[in-house]
């Protein structure tokens, strides 16, 4: 027998480790109610430091700069882009970067909001004589109160946790989650203090599904000019036929002379022209088998009120008009889905 053989066959098989299910509940449980106690324990803190805290924020002419380090600055940067995102213009500076240069980011119309859960974190420390000397306002969001940094502070935010949640009271969990939840405390209450809107909210999302639904309107997809299925009153079914081939819509507007609006004729009403044995589909004008007064919507209104209207009418195009009823436009729920609005 080969030595490698012998040798493999000497060492026993090790089973895989199996995780206890009652064990890993209630640890993640554990973790759970911990870090919920220490959400709660802030509503305690929404306090006058915190509406001092907002009253820089919502007065500040320049940007919020959010400083931290380590698992606060992970923190730092979520706050940071929450606030820009919900209509505080804010960004995040790495405090060791600070001290290499960065540091020429931050002007003395900015506001900075400075996070360490210890408050004794030797890179915010060594910046802070800078910032405090450009008079540059400084919210500190620590978990004591009787730290450096609070003390420094213009404004000292409490989120300091009876415990973490991790077992060994070393891993930030609990911590990080309170200042995560008063930043975004900080950010909603400066939201609706600014009367910031879904509006606003979207033109800072244009690639969000959220963007699109409140930005896109009709007017940016519908098919113009020749590519708009329409036909005469007086066409023949013939007719209609081969501009509905032509523009693949589905559908075909049917009109008057002066261009007026009159119908449509489309897929469904085709089949039951056909199922109907007293039409002669060849000498019937197309004003005779089209639906009159269709469903139609205007070029200024958002892409995602086509797709309620289509959706409540149980129809898959739409024609779109003006003031005068006059055909400006055409669009189906192909062009809604390359839109992504619905």
């Amino acid at each position: 027998m080969p030595m490698n053989a012998q040798l493999t066959n000497a060492i026993p098989a090790q089973a895989s480790p199996v995780l206890e299910e009652s064990a890993i509940r209630n640890s993640a449980l554990t973790v759970i109610e911990t870090e919920a106690r220490a959400i709660n324990a802030l509503q305690q803190r929404v306090n006058g430091s915190f509406l001092q805290a907002c009253q820089l924020m919502f007065q500040c002419q320049g940007r919020v700069v959010v400083i931290g380090i380590g698992k606060s600055g992970h923190i730092a940067r979520k706050i940071a882009a929450t606030l820009a995102s919900t209509g505080t213009p804010s960004f995040f500076v790495h405090p060791a970067e600070a001290s290499h240069g960065d540091l020429g980011m931050i002007t003395q119309k900015d506001v900075v909001l400075s996070l360490s859960n210890s408050g004794e974190t030797d890179e915010l420390l060594t910046i802070l004589p800078l910032i405090k000397r450009q008079n540059v306002p400084l919210i500190a969001m620590t978990g004591n109160e009787f730290s450096t940094l609070a003390k420094l502070a213009d404004v000292h935010l409490d989120v300091s946790v009876s415990e973490e949640a991790c077992p060994l009271g070393l891993a930030p969990t609990a911590s990080t989650t309170a200042a995560l939840v008063m930043g975004d405390a900080l950010a909603i209450a400066l939201l609706e203090a600014r009367g910031f809107t879904s509006e606003d909210f979207a033109r800072s999302h244009p690639a969000g599904s959220l963007g699109r639904r409140l930005l896109v309107h009709i007017s940016d997809i519908m098919h113009r000019g020749k590519q708009i299925p329409v036909v005469d009153q007086n066409a023949s079914l013939t007719t209609a036929l081969v501009e509905m081939t032509r523009t693949g819509l589905g559908m075909t507007a049917v009109t008057n002379n002066a261009g007026e609006l009159l119908g449509v004729f489309t897929d469904g009403d085709l089949r039951r022209a056909v199922d109907d044995s007293d039409i002669d589909l060849r000498d019937t004008p197309v004003a005779r088998l089209m639906t009159s007064n269709p469903k139609t919507i205007t070029a200024d209104k958002l892409a995602v009120e086509a797709a309620q209207v289509m959706e409540a009418h149980k129809i898959h195009a739409l024609l779109v008009v003006n003031e005068q009823n006059h055909l400006v436009g055409a669009l189906n729920i192909h062009d809604l889905l390359r839109a992504r609005v619905v």
